[in-house]
This record gives C-alpha cells, structure tokens and sequence, in this order.
C-alpha cells in the first residue's frame, strides 16, 4: 500500500501475529490482544526469534517505565505520559495501542479548539432533524468508540485543550460510564467495555497553558519520558530511523555513522549545556529532541541524493541545525555560534577529519 506512514498495526503486522501465536496460551487483562509480557516484547523487542519472526527493539528509554506504563492500562487509571517535545511519547502510545487492542488510529488530537464533540460524540444533523435524537443519528467520538468496542483511545496533547473539555474525562475515567441524556431507555447510558483505557501525552513546554485540574490528574498515572542521554545510543536511533524513512522514500543511501554521531554529540551537548570533556557551554532555549536530530540528518541526506554528491556535506548539516536553533528563539544564535567556534573547534584541532569539516562550515552561522 502507497502511503507516507504505514500504521503501526500494520507496518509491525507480521510481529504482532507472531507474538499473538505464541502468547495464546498466556494470561491476559480481558479485551487485551496480547498478554502485559508479550506487548513490553513487542516494544523492547526480543534477542531470539519469536515463532521465526524476529521482534526488534522499538522504543528507546527506560524499560522500566515502559512496564509501569503497561500495568497502568491493565488497571483502572488512566496513563499520561509527559515530557520534551521530540521524546517519543507519541510513538510510545502508538505501540502501546496497537500491541494491546489492534488500532492505533482511535485518537483525540487536542488543540485550543477542541471540543466536547470532538472526544464524546456529535450528531448527524440531517437526521437528527429528520427522525430527532435516535442512535442512528449519533456520531461516536474516538471516547465513545474506545468505550464501546473496548479498546484504547489515545488523546494527544491533552493540556492543549480548555479546562472544560479536559474536565469532560472527569466522570468517564471515575465510573466508565458517558452519560447520552439525548436518546432514551437503555441508550441514555454507555458503559465502557474491558479493555478501554486512555493514554494522554502532554509536553512539558506547554506546562501552565491549560495545565490539568487535581481531579483530573488522579485519574491518570505519570510517566515521565526523558531525552536520550547516552550519545551512542542516540546516534543508533538517528540512523535506524533515518535509514527507515529514507527506504520508504525510496532513496538507497547508505548511512553515515560518522556524521550521526557528530550529531548526537552536537545536539547532546546543546540539550544538557556540558560538553563530553565536562566543560560548560551554551544552553540552548530551543527544543534539542532526537526527533529533531532525525529530522536534521533526513534532511541533509535527502539533500545530498538530490543536489550533491550523496555524501553528506556538514555545511548542509549545518544549515540545517540552524533551522532548528532559530525556529523558537533567535537570540540562540551566538550561543550555537560559541559552540563551534568553542568545543568543535578543540576536536577539530585533536581530531581532525570530519570535526575539521563541521567547524569549517560554522560559516553557515550567520
């Protein structure tokens, strides 16, 4: 199928029917797909051949929290995870959901103009006006949809909406009932079947913008996504995901370890202020995600394949940072400017090579 983003119920399809296979024998929370051990395999993948399919590692962080995630929705609270834009909290849910009911695409994407309608249900007008408030007439909300089929309803960017239509979920996530007072007799109440639950994300920069009331926030568990600290580690990613999107985009380049570890060296810097001989350096106001470190080096290698000589140049590397440093706040331009001509001067005197090349191109800086 020709799309941009596969699903992740279909694009993991085949891991998802082998880790059912194996785990059919297994205990399992009413209404889940698979079992708690087979969905924290699916995410952090297996060392062996699960039914000769092999389930690599998805999710990079903290396993633990990936387990206590998993609990969570096997209970009765609901699951928020909270942190830096870029940290996979999206993705992490995204897993979670398909692993555990089969859908991922049963989700809220909360702005400043959500409504009530779009989380509980709207009505088809036309027959509303024509035959009045039956439930033919109703059209289900990603909320009513998770309750009645039992399956997870994801909603993003949960403290971007208004403090009214957060409070909505107040007496849902309580009695796991929606209260429908415009049909009649049996239809006024919905009970939630197993295997509902609700996973929120919310990122830390919006914290205040319509933060959750008390009574809201003891319905959810926290969970806390953290950036990537282990510069290897994030290089790994920078290239697995980079190698992935550029396969779908149908380009056949091969990836540049090198210039994926100078960038998660560059980007793990700016993010904690410390450089790896433990020197302070510039802070950067901006977000520093390895979301966006992928989106740097996907757009230098696309660059590359269509303009140059598909190599990448770390002048382009450059520019591209750039985007990021001055896409919120511009006043972080002399601090990239310090970097360069500060840490990356020093390894491009010790090292020569490539940090020869990414300090040559602080030109670009301007």
């Amino acid at each position: 199928m020709n799309v941009q983003k596969p699903l992740a119920e279909t694009a993991y399809k085949e891991q998802l029917e082998a880790l059912a296979e194996y785990d059919k024998n297994n205990r399992r929370p009413e209404g889940w797909k698979l079992s708690p051990r087979a969905v924290r395999t699916f995410i952090l993948g297996s060392e062996q051949p699960v039914c000769g399919v092999q389930i690599p590692q998805k999710f990079y962080g903290d396993d633990s929290l990936v387990e206590r995630a998993i609990v969570t929705l096997a209970g009765s609270r609901g699951l928020m995870l909270v942190g830096e834009p870029g940290t996979a909290k999206t993705m992490l849910s995204e897993l979670l959901s398909a692993a555990i009911s089969g859908c991922s695409t049963n989700t809220v994407q909360g702005t400043a103009g959500t409504t009530e309608d779009n989380i509980k249900y709207s009505w088809n007008y036309a027959l509303l006006l024509s035959k009045g408030p039956i439930k033919e007439a109703l059209v289900p909300a990603p909320v009513y949809k998770g309750m009645n089929e039992g399956i997870i309803t994801r909603f993003e960017e949960l403290t971007r909406c208004p403090l009214e239509v957060q409070d909505t979920l107040v007496s849902i996530m309580s009695d796991r009932v929606m209260n429908i007072p415009e049909l009649e007799g049996n239809d006024t109440l919905l009970f939630a079947r197993k295997g509902f639950n609700i996973i929120g994300t919310a990122n830390t920069r919006d914290k205040g913008v319509n933060d959750m009331s008390s009574a809201l926030k003891r319905r959810f568990n926290f969970e806390t996504v953290q950036p990537v600290k282990n510069i290897k580690l994030e290089a790994k990613i920078i290239s697995e995901q980079c190698a992935r999107m550029l396969a779908e985009a149908g380009i056949e380049a091969e990836i540049q370890t090198d210039a994926a570890e100078i960038l998660a060296t560059v980007f793990s810097e700016l993010r904690s202020g410390i450089s790896q001989e433990k020197a302070s350096i510039p802070k950067m106001s901006c977000i520093m995600s390895t979301a966006e470190a992928v989106s740097v080096y996907y757009q230098s290698a696309l660059d590359a394949e269509y303009y140059g000589s598909g190599r990448i140049s770390m002048n382009k590397l450059t520019e591209n940072l750039l985007g990021v440093v001055l896409k919120e706040n511009r006043d972080d331009l002399p601090k990239l400017k310090e970097y360069y001509t500060g840490a990356v001067k020093l390894r491009a005197d010790k090292y020569g090579g490539i940090w020869n090349n990414l300090y040559d191109s602080r030109s670009c800086i301007k």
